[in-house]
């Protein structure tokens, strides 16, 4: 086992994956060491059973409007545990065509954990940390492990879930708490609501989802509400106390709030515990691994890639960073990932997507008077005949003096699909012109991007 390797990768997720894979379509022996199921956080306990979980959620909301398209459905009852089997025989499909994709392309898995024991070896343990049972050497390394849960240090932590104990669940409770103002606690916060949970929301700072557009966040923030989502702003969970299934989360300013379920979804850290990067001598930088351009760490023949370096932690860019090393080491073209104008999307009700500079990242370029912001908000016709719902908000952030658009920003409906094409048009370095000039497919809602 691993004999004459060109090529070790610790980990078997988005980017392990799709390096292995690249790097041994170009000739490399490669072998990928995972101590888990592969297909890493995306497929596993992430993007893809979650968004399966989005579009349970969606089925009920759709069913509430069924009325006023006329149909009567007398009896619509929901089976959560049904929904969470149905999403973990998919995974388990998925983890099978991974196995055989990595199979078909030639690598060979090894499984166990690995970790560094020297700068040109890794041991191998059966479980994460433990005893090294066996070494395995090869010229060259790729870390590819990604990130964990972060877990706030409260008293009854114990007690608590955090995102990947989500897609364990047998059922859900009546009630829940979820703490975290970023994308993952508003994910699960909508799908809870639309499963039929109540649900509070606790936010420590003022506002959610830092880091995207203040106006679309606030948007996000009044769809929530309107469902029927209790969010808690500049508030903290101090303390869980209880039995699971019977929990009371203890507020910073001394409320209670009784629940059968508290989600702590207060972000994700690069998992570095138990790599050996120290024995390897790879540096670290303030909790992350420390890479160049090239994904190349301290080490010059150890490399990273994913979000174990945190950078920007999304599937797609994980995989354009496998895919740009393979190429670059093993392939003929040498090429660098570009992480300066990535698509974003929060699955939330209302969704929201983000492609290129918020407004405040636009004026804080340009300056305040460098800057023209276009808007429209409205509702849509699929909400015109049920009478309720979010209100879109579509947005152009332009650059005043030479007319390009600069970001472009959507909460509403298929903002996810809208924002992914209109990236395109972003990152060609599209006028607002530009986006004039094109006829408007009528009706629809992203028509309002080339008529405002």
């Amino acid at each position: 086992m691993g004999a004459d390797l060109d090529l070790i990768v610790l980990g078997a997720g988005s980017g392990g994956l799709a390096a292995a894979k690249r790097a041994a379509s170009h000739g490399a022996r490669v072998a990928i060491v995972e101590g888990d199921r592969v297909g890493g956080t995306c497929v596993i306990r992430g993007c893809v059973p979650k968004k399966l979980l989005v579009y349970g959620a969606q089925a009920r909301h759709q069913l509430e409007d069924a009325s006023a398209y006329g149909l009567q459905i007398q009896s619509a009852r929901s089976d959560v545990p049904d929904l969470l089997r149905r999403v973990r025989a998919e995974v388990d499909r998925l983890n099978a065509l991974h196995l055989g994709f990595l199979d078909k392309a030639g690598v060979q898995l090894i499984s166990g954990w690995g970790r560094f024991t020297a700068a040109d070896r890794i041991g191998l343990s059966d479980r994460r940390g433990g005893p090294v049972q066996q070494e395995l050497a090869a010229p060259r390394f790729l870390v590819a492990v990604g990130g964990r849960p972060a877990r706030p240090e409260i008293p009854g932590l114990e007690h608590t879930w955090v995102s990947d104990d989500m897609f364990l669940l047998e059922d859900v409770p009546a009630a829940v708490v979820v703490v975290g103002a970023g994308f993952i606690a508003c994910e699960f916060a909508c799908i809870l609501r639309g499963l039929g949970v109540a649900v509070t929301q606790v936010v420590r700072g003022p506002r959610l989802l830092r880091g995207f557009d203040a106006e679309l966040a606030d948007a996000v923030l009044d769809g929530m509400r309107d469902q029927g989502i209790e969010v808690l702003l500049e508030q903290t969970v101090a303390a869980v106390e209880g039995n699971p299934g019977a929990l009371t989360a203890r507020l910073g300013d001394g409320q209670s709030l009784d629940c059968g379920g508290v989600l702590m979804a207060t972000g994700r850290r690069p998992w570095l515990a138990d790599l050996g990067l120290e024995a390897a001598g790879v540096a670290v930088d303030n909790g992350r691994i420390k890479v160049d351009a090239n994904s190349c760490t301290s080490v010059p023949h150890i490399h990273a890639v994913g979000d174990v370096t945190d950078r920007v932690n999304l599937t797609p860019v994980a995989i354009d960073e496998g895919r740009a090393f393979a190429d670059s080491v093993y392939g003929s073209r040498q090429r660098q990932v570009n992480h300066d104008l990535v698509a974003s999307a929060v699955f939330s009700d209302p969704e929201l997507a983000t492609v290129g500079l918020s407004e405040e990242q636009a004026i804080d370029q340009h300056g305040e008077d460098g800057v023209v912001v276009h808007r429209a908000r409205f509702r849509s016709m699929a909400r015109a005949l049920p009478g309720s719902g979010p209100r879109c908000l579509l947005k152009l952030v332009v650059a005043k003096q030479t007319d390009q658009v600069l970001g472009c920003h959507m909460v509403g409906e298929h903002a996810a699909e809208i924002i992914q094409m209109a990236a395109i048009a972003v990152g060609m370095g599209a006028t607002k012109a530009d986006f004039d000039r094109t006829m408007a497919l009528h009706p629809s809602v992203s028509e309002e991007f080339v008529t405002m």
